[in-house]
């Protein structure tokens, strides 16, 4: 029996330093809204957003954790179960850049599924005092077989695009979301050779 398409929902996170603009990558996508003076966020956001992606209905329930030292004792259980993760940082700021290594160790540690989609966004792109080159986003990236987009929050540049990208490369790793296929133990992972091939450099055409 086939799921109703519409009942797939699916975990995202929004994970990164204090003031990168997470929350405001989030209302822009998920409200369309923009507010300049946003406060650092206690503890987790969560937002919902049904959208249509590569001709499915999705359910996206996304998670948008604090990026402040206090309140990282909070995070572990909301990585649990996530299919995807975004994460950011703020192009206008070096040292946001510099903490996604421990933000990868992180979800290392946390994330329950091996094959969690994950995607770097260098986020403030609008901004004239960039500290951080699409190249050296793009290196991080690609190393670390990262999907990889640049957006923003202000303008909207990028930030449809790059939740799209990140629910496109979900669905096409069906055991992140479907049920049917873990309880038969199927394993649908390309081989690692070919999905290396497959993480586009900058961010992946949506043909």
């Amino acid at each position: 029996r086939r799921m109703e398409p519409a009942g797939l929902t699916l975990k995202l996170l929004l994970v990164g330093d204090s003031a990168v603009g997470k929350s405001s990558l989030l209302r822009r996508f998920a409200d369309g809204a923009f507010e300049p003076g946003l406060k650092p966020t206690v503890g987790v956001d969560f937002k919902v957003k049904k959208t249509v992606v590569d001709g499915r209905a999705v359910q996206l329930a996304i998670w948008d954790t604090a990026g402040q030292e206090r309140f990282r004792t909070l995070t572990p259980s909301y990585y649990r179960g996530a299919q995807g993760v975004v994460l950011v940082y703020d192009v206008t700021r070096k040292d946001t850049f510099a903490g996604l290594e421990s933000w990868l160790n992180e979800l290392e540690l946390y994330t329950s599924k091996s094959n969690t989609v994950k995607m770097l966004v260098g986020n403030k792109t609008d901004k004239p005092d960039r500290e951080v080159e699409r190249k050296e986003g793009l290196q991080f990236a690609r190393k670390r077989s990262l999907l990889f987009i640049e957006t923003s929050a202000k303008t909207q540049d990028g930030v449809q695009h790059a939740f799209e990208e990140l629910v496109i490369k979900i669905l096409q790793t069906p055991n992140l979301w479907n049920k049917s296929t873990e309880k038969q133990g199927v394993q649908l992972m390309e081989s690692s050779a070919q999905q290396h091939k497959n993480l586009c450099g900058a961010y992946c055409p949506l043909s």
